[in-house]
């Protein structure tokens, strides 16, 4: 089976339903999220058409979006659209040293 975005358009609409309701996002606007949305989906197909024998995902992300494609026991795999949560008014860690 070819795999295209078109087949994950409802788990893109039910993302875009999640992203409108509930998500702030300084970086990205609504607009461009969909867009954002169909090239981790083919990012994400891209990396599960060519995994290796032993692995079983296809992941794409940016800094807002996870998209992760699972081999499941049907012909079409499994998609996941997960938000990384972060806020940019957490403050930054500085990197440890390593030790000598």
């Amino acid at each position: 089976m070819e795999l295209t975005v078109e087949m994950f358009k409802p788990e893109i609409s039910e993302a875009l339903k999640t992203f409108d309701k509930y998500i702030v996002c300084l970086e990205k606007a609504p607009e461009d999220c969909e867009v954002s949305l169909q090239s981790l989906v083919e990012k994400a197909i891209n990396a599960y058409v060519n995994r290796g024998a032993h692995l079983r995902h296809g992941i794409a992300l940016d800094k807002q979006v996870t998209v992760i494609l699972s081999q499941s026991e049907n012909e079409k795999p499994l998609c996941g659209i997960y938000f990384n949560l972060s806020s940019p008014y957490r403050k930054k860690t500085p990197a440890k040293s390593a030790k000598a």
